[in-house]
């Protein structure tokens, strides 16, 4: 099974804290979106964690506030 990438784990990361406080700031949406696009590509483990984080966003799960 192949080990996910470096960037992928730092995206997590990013995410993860997005959800724990149940919103992110501009700030924070743009560096998730940096860390997506740092490498040029965006892996299967990258993929699945955007679409998981845009689904959050879409359904409110997460909120999008001012910084």
């Amino acid at each position: 099974m192949k080990k996910p990438s470096k960037s992928a784990s730092n995206l997590k990361d990013l995410i993860n804290h997005a959800i724990r406080d149940l919103e992110v700031t501009p700030d924070e949406y743009n560096k998730i979106m940096e860390c997506a696009h740092d490498d040029s590509h965006i892996d299967k483990e990258e993929r699945a964690l955007l679409s998981q984080f845009q689904q959050m966003l879409s359904n409110g799960t997460i909120k999008r506030v001012k910084g």
